[in-house]
Order: structure tokens, then C-alpha cells, then sequence
């Protein structure tokens, strides 16, 4: 087999998955000059165009090594989104607008592992964040640190643009079949499919992993599953809502423009099954009731579902991977909207880094241990009493 072309450190990084990390790294190794050409069987497919765009690392009840990542993107993502929207003309639809936790007494409150980052809240106060909020939460926590990003709708867009801009190249409707290693077992290049048949390679000496829910397919080594999400949106009054709500096992995440996104199931045991199911959207219809009554009278809009990259312990897998030359962003399970930024910053600055000879990525390293994809893997912490494990109360 005869590669187009030999792998260099002047060849293009090949980002291999069109989704939302997938670009946002795209973007950020073209901002510091690197050439970048995206495989991409399907974008429409990626996490990103399905998520709620919740950035929220306190109210979702992250700890340990995950709630620290959490928060240094958290504070990365206004210059982040600015880059963004310089490139690409485009606006993102960031809105730091607070998230609401709503809990069912105070004592589940203060159980609750990010407590201390909030204000609490009791019932006089949650009517007042959420008017009209069920008759069964008697009290909160207000994380006004937290927000949202309208990623569906003009994130990702934005992001396509700026990559464009930058003189990214784009290979859409081609699917990566195999990743080829030469002497040393380091990486050589790609084979792949594209779009009008036949089967090719190109020579890659550095490429990123970074396919989502389908990852394990071209590393069968990595532990990446799918996690089955479906969700809805309804068109509510303009202003009707000014917080997300983060219930358990549902949340509500209010547009600018009136729209309510409600979201989400969590099915791992689904695989990658498409479609709607009636269990799911009942499910989601019954969380939607239980936190705002009123808005299961708002007209529907639609209907929608994705597959979240999943892994044992609910971490992703940042940093080197099991093969030299590739890169791993995946994983994210439901945190990749809002850690699209710090996996953009630090894989970036990896790669560089690991041409700049030893020791120049030691600083980058350190943050991406706590990531790598052989770590001994752990369940997801224990809940508090009455509640689902911290970071599962529902699935951005």
C-alpha cells in the first residue's frame, strides 16, 4: 500500500471526527499557524449539534480532577468564544445567565458536593429564580458562575466558519477505516473512504482522535461507549424563563428568543439504536411537568436524539494515546460543550510541545494525567441520599 505523500512535522494535523472537539481544536492549531485537514464521515451526526449547551461544573455536581477541568474551561470560554466570533463574523449565543439546582429540602441541598459554590436557596427564593417552578422543590442552589452556549444553533456554525477562515481543510463525507503504523508502531497515515467510493490513504505523522461515541471503533483499546440522549424543544414567551433548571434526570435550558430545550434521557444500554422512543420522550415530558407545570402547555418544535462518548468512570480521555502520533479527545461523555475550550488550549499545546524536544510539555502533561486513557478506571462517585450519582441528575 503506498501512502499519498510522507508524514513530516510540516504535514497537516489530521483532526479525525467534524464535531465540536473536534473543531474547536481544529481552530485553535490553525490560530498558532498549524496546517489541519478535518476527516469527517457525517457532522450532523457529532454530540455537538445535539447538546443542550449547559456549562455548568458546579451545578452539575462535578469533583475531583473533573470539577478543577470544569472550572478552568469554564473561565477560558469568554476569550475563547471571542476568538470564535472574530474569525468567524458570527455570534456564538453565549449567556451567563446562572443555573438553578432545585432539591426537595435543604438537608439534599447541602449534600449535595458543590454546595459550597452556590447560594442556597429556600422555596421564597427558588419562586423567585423560577416562577412557576413545582409545587415539590422546597429548595436550591444558584450557581450564577454557570450558564450556557447555544451550540446547536450558532456554536458550531460560528466554529465551521472561523476554521474556514483560518485555512482549515475539510474532507466531509469521508470515513476513516483503518490507522496505519509504520517501524516503532508510530503512526504512518490513515485509510479511508471517501465520499464518491474507492479506498485511500494519506500520510499523517500526528493526527486527534477525536470521533466521539464512535471512537472505540478505530481503537478498540480505548473504553468509549455510546450513551444514548434524546431531547425536545418547545417555543415558550420571550423572557418566560431567565435560568436553566438542572432537575434530576431532567433539565430546561431557556434561548434568548423564548425557546426551551428539554433535556435528557440517558440510555447506555441503547448502543447506537436510532430514533425516538415513547419511554424516552414520557420521561422527558414528566421531568419537563414536575419542574415547570406551565410549560408543558407551550407548543412543541421538536424532537431530536445523539450519542455522548461514555466512559467507565464518566471522565474523558485527553493526551497522548495508544499508538505515537495520535492524540485523544474524547470521551466528554456530558461535559463536551463545556470543555471544548480547555481540550482545544491543552491538546494544542501538547502537540506542540511534543516537537519542541523533552521536557517542553511537562506543565501540560501534569494536567492531562489525571485523563490518559489507560488510567485505572472507577465508577462514578455515590449520590447523597435521595439523589442520582454527582454529574448524572441529568445529561447536557
Amino acid at each position: 500500500m503506498t501512502l499519498a505523500g510522507t508524514p513530516s512535522d510540516h504535514a497537516p494535523v489530521l483532526l479525525l471526527g467534524g464535531g465540536l472537539m473536534g473543531l474547536a481544536i481544529a481552530h485553535q492549531l490553525a490560530r498558532i499557524g498549524r496546517a489541519v485537514t478535518v476527516l469527517s464521515r457525517r457532522r450532523s451526526e457529532a454530540a455537538g449539534f445535539v447538546a443542550a449547551g449547559m456549562l455548568a461544573p458546579h451545578a452539575e455536581g462535578l469533583s475531583g480532577p473533573m470539577l478543577a477541568l470544569g472550572q478552568a474551561s469554564l473561565e477560558r470560554i469568554p476569550a475563547w468564544v471571542a476568538r470564535i466570533e472574530a474569525d468567524s463574523g458570527l455570534p456564538c449565543g453565549l449567556r451567563p445567565c446562572g443555573i438553578v439546582v432545585p432539591f426537595s429540602g435543604a438537608a439534599e441541598r447541602e449534600a449535595y458536593p458543590t454546595a459550597p459554590f452556590g447560594e442556597p436557596l429556600d422555596r421564597a427564593g427558588l419562586e423567585r429564580q423560577v416562577p412557576g417552578i413545582g409545587p415539590a422543590w422546597r429548595a436550591g442552589l444558584l450557581f450564577t458562575q454557570d450558564g450556557q452556549i447555544d451550540n446547536r444553533r450558532r456554536l458550531m456554525r460560528a466554529l465551521e466558519r472561523a476554521c474556514v477562515a483560518l485555512g482549515v481543510r475539510f474532507e466531509e463525507g469521508t470515513e476513516v477505516l483503518e490507522l496505519l503504523t509504520g517501524d516503532g508502531g508510530r503512526l504512518r497515515g490513515v485509510r479511508l473512504r471517501r465520499a464518491e467510493g474507492g479506498e485511500h490513504t494519506i500520510a499523517a505523522a500526528t493526527a486527534v482522535l477525536a470521533c466521539g461515541a464512535w471512537s472505540g471503533r478505530l481503537l478498540p483499546s480505548l473504553p468509549v461507549h455510546p450513551v444514548k440522549g434524546q431531547m425536545l424543544s418547545l417555543q415558550g414567551p420571550r423572557a418566560s424563563l431567565e435560568r436553566v433548571v438542572f432537575g434530576p434526570g431532567t433539565y430546561l435550558v431557556p434561548r434568548q428568543d423564548g425557546l426551551l430545550v428539554v433535556g435528557a434521557t440517558s440510555e447506555p444500554q441503547a448502543g447506537f439504536d436510532d430514533g425516538l422512543t415513547p419511554e424516552g420522550q414520557k420521561q422527558l415530558q414528566q421531568g419537563l411537568v414536575a419542574l415547570l407545570p406551565e410549560a408543558a402547555l407551550w407548543p412543541p418544535m421538536e424532537r431530536w436524539w445523539g450519542f455522548r462518548p461514555g466512559t467507565p468512570d464518566n471522565m474523558p480521555l485527553l493526551g497522548p494515546g495508544p499508538i505515537e502520533g495520535i492524540w485523544l479527545a474524547t470521551g466528554h461523555h456530558r461535559n463536551g460543550v463545556l470543555l471544548a475550550a480547555i481540550t482545544a488550549e491543552l491538546i494544542a499545546e501538547a502537540i506542540t510541545a511534543a516537537g519542541s524536544g523533552p521536557g517542553a510539555g511537562e506543565p501540560v502533561d501534569t494536567l492531562l494525567a489525571p485523563f490518559r486513557w489507560n488510567r485505572p478506571f472507577t465508577a462514578p462517585a455515590a449520590a447523597p441520599a435521595g439523589h442520582t450519582p454527582p454529574g448524572t441528575r441529568a445529561s447536557p
